[in-house]
C-alpha cells in the first residue's frame, strides 16, 4: 500500500456525524410534517444558495478528515515503511500548493520576493533587490511580461474546463428531472432560463456554476503561483486558509452536539418539573454564567497543556496531540456554551406545559416520560434548530478570538484565528502584508455570511409563530 489510513478522534465524530445528517435527510424525506418545512426552506432562493455555500465549505472538511500516513520505504519486499507524519486526502489534492515553499513573504500571484536581499549582479557585483521565487512564476523567463498573459490564458483555459464539466452534469441532473416529471428536457431548460420551476434551480446552477469556476481556476492557478501570497516562513497562504476550513466546521458542528443534550434535557426538566428541580438547574446555570467564560476556558486549556507535557510518550505524532486539544476546546466551549438554549427552552416548557393537551395527557394518566418526549420536546424542536444554525457562525468566530490570545487551538494546526493571530504582527511592518488577514477575513466571512442568512430561512420555516405570506 502507498498510504496507512489513520484515524483521529475528530475524524470518527465527523464520520459519525456525516452518517448521522444522511439518516435525518432520510427521516425527513418519510415524514411529511418534517419534509414541509424544509421543503420550504429548499423552495427559498436564499436558502438554496446558501445551503450549497454550507455543503461545499462541508464537503472540503470532509476530504480534509480522510487521514494517512504516507509510505516513505520498502523494507523488504513484503513490508512498507510508514511515515509518522499524518496527511489527508486534501493534502494530496493541493500537494504543490503544501510542497513548494518559499524563503520567506511573498504578495499575492507574484515572482519576486517581497523583500530585498544582497543579490550578486551580473558583473558581480552586490546588489539589493527582489529575488525571484523558488516556485511563483518559475515557468516565466521574463515574468514582468510574460505574467499578465499567462495568469489570464492559464484562467481562461481552467474556467472553459469547469464550464465544460459543469454543463455536463448539470444536463445529467436536469435529464434525470425530467424524466422523473414526465417533462421534455427542453421543457426543463426554458423553465429553468426563467425560474419557472418549484425550486429555485437556476439559482443553484449559477451558484454552483460560480464555485467549480473558482476550484478548477484556484487549482490550475496554484500549480504556477502562491494565490494569497507566502507567510513569513515561505507556506501558501491559501492553502492554509484552505485547510483551515476543517477546524472551522469541527469547532461549530461538534460543539453544538456538545451544547444539546446538556440544553435540551435540563431546559426540559426545569420547566417541566419546576420546585426544587427548577432551583437546582437555574442555580447549576447561573454559578456558570458567573464565571468569566474566556477564563475558564483559559485555565482548561492550560491543563490540558500540563497534561500532554507530562504524557508526551501518549502520542505518536504533532497532528494526534494537535487534535486532543481541539476535540478538548470543543467539549470545554460546549460546557460553557448550552445555558442560552437551556434557559429559552425552560420558558417555552413552561408554556407548553400549561396547554391543553397537556394537560388532558396528565388527565388519562399518561407518565411524565412519555408527555415530555411526545408532547414537550417535539413542540420546541424549531427554538433547537434555530438556536443550533444560529450559535455555529458564533462559535466559529469564538475559534479566531480565542487563537489570537492564545488559548485556542494548537499553534501548528491550520486555524482562521491561528492566521489572523500570525498576522497581527505584519499589519505593523512597512509596507504592510495584508493578504494572511485578507485571506481568513473571507473565507470566515463566506461562511458565517451564508451559515446566517440560512438561519433566518430555517428560522421562517420552523417557527410557528411566524406568518408566512403567500409564496
Amino acid at each position: 500500500m502507498s498510504m496507512q489510513p489513520t484515524f483521529l478522534i475528530t475524524d470518527l465524530l465527523f464520520f459519525a456525524l456525516t452518517i448521522g445528517l444522511i439518516a435525518f435527510v432520510f427521516m425527513v424525506r418519510k415524514r411529511p410534517h418534517l419534509s414541509r418545512p424544509w421543503s420550504q426552506v429548499l423552495k427559498s432562493t436564499t436558502g438554496s444558495v446558501s445551503l450549497m455555500i454550507l455543503l461545499f465549505y462541508y464537503a472540503i472538511a470532509l476530504i480534509d478528515s480522510m487521514h494517512f500516513h504516507p509510505r516513505v520505504a520498502q523494507a523488504t519486499e513484503s513490508q512498507y515503511q510508514y511515515s509518522s507524519e499524518v496527511h489527508s486526502l486534501l493534502d494530496v489534492l493541493m500537494a504543490p500548493m503544501r510542497s513548494r515553499m518559499e524563503k520567506t513573504f511573498s504578495a499575492p500571484l507574484a515572482t519576486h520576493s517581497f523583500s530585498k536581499e544582497m543579490m550578486q549582479g551580473e558583473e558581480g557585483q552586490l546588489q539589493r533587490d527582489y529575488p525571484r521565487l523558488n516556485y511563483g512564476g518559475a515557468h516565466l523567463t521574463q515574468p514582468e511580461e510574460q505574467k499578465a498573459a499567462d495568469i489570464i490564458s492559464v484562467s481562461l483555459q481552467a474556467s472553459a474546463q469547469a464550464l465544460f464539466y459543469w454543463a455536463l452534469i448539470w444536463l445529467f441532473i436536469l435529464w434525470l428531472y425530467s424524466q422523473r416529471n414526465n417533462q421534455s428536457l427542453v421543457t426543463l431548460l426554458a423553465n429553468v432560463l426563467r425560474a419557472k420551476t418549484t425550486y429555485p434551480l437556476r439559482a443553484i446552477a449559477m451558484t454552483s456554476a460560480i464555485l467549480m469556476l473558482l476550484t478548477v481556476v484556484s487549482m490550475q492557478l496554484g500549480q504556477h503561483y502562491h494565490l494569497f501570497g507566502t507567510d513569513k516562513v515561505g507556506q501558501d497562504v491559501f492553502y492554509q486558509a484552505v485547510k483551515s476550513v476543517r477546524t472551522g466546521i469541527l469547532i461549530g458542528v461538534l460543539t453544538t452536539l456538545i451544547t444539546l443534550p446538556l440544553a435540551i434535557l435540563l431546559g426540559a426538566l426545569a420547566g417541566f418539573f419546576r420546585g426544587w428541580v427548577d432551583d437546582v438547574i437555574q442555580y447549576i446555570y447561573t454559578t456558570l454564567n458567573s464565571i468569566p467564560h474566556v477564563l475558564l476556558i483559559a485555565a482548561a486549556v492550560l491543563l490540558l497543556q500540563v497534561y500532554m507535557s507530562g504524557h508526551a510518550d501518549d502520542f505518536d505524532s504533532l497532528t494526534e496531540r494537535a487534535d486532543l486539544r481541539l476535540l478538548f476546546l470543543c467539549l470545554i466551549l460546549g460546557i460553557t456554551s448550552w445555558t442560552g438554549l437551556c434557559r429559552l427552552l425552560r420558558a417555552e416548557t413552561f408554556k407548553l406545559r400549561e396547554m391543553e393537551y397537556i394537560q388532558a395527557a396528565e388527565a388519562f394518566g399518561v407518565s411524565k416520560f412519555k408527555i415530555l418526549m411526545r408532547h414537550v420536546m417535539p413542540n420546541f424542536m424549531h427554538i433547537v434548530i434555530i438556536s443550533v444554525v444560529l450559535d455555529f457562525s458564533g462559535l466559529v468566530l469564538a475559534e479566531a478570538v480565542l487563537s489570537y490570545i492564545n488559548i485556542g487551538v494548537d499553534p501548528s494546526m491550520n486555524s482562521w484565528g491561528n492566521m489572523i493571530n500570525q498576522a497581527r504582527l505584519e499589519m505593523a511592518r512597512d509596507p504592510i502584508v495584508w493578504w494572511s488577514l485578507s485571506a481568513a477575513f473571507v473565507f470566515m466571512f463566506t461562511l458565517v455570511l451564508f451559515a446566517n442568512l440560512f438561519a433566518d430561512v430555517v428560522r421562517d420555516a420552523l417557527d410557528p409563530r411566524v406568518v408566512r405570506g403567500e409564496q
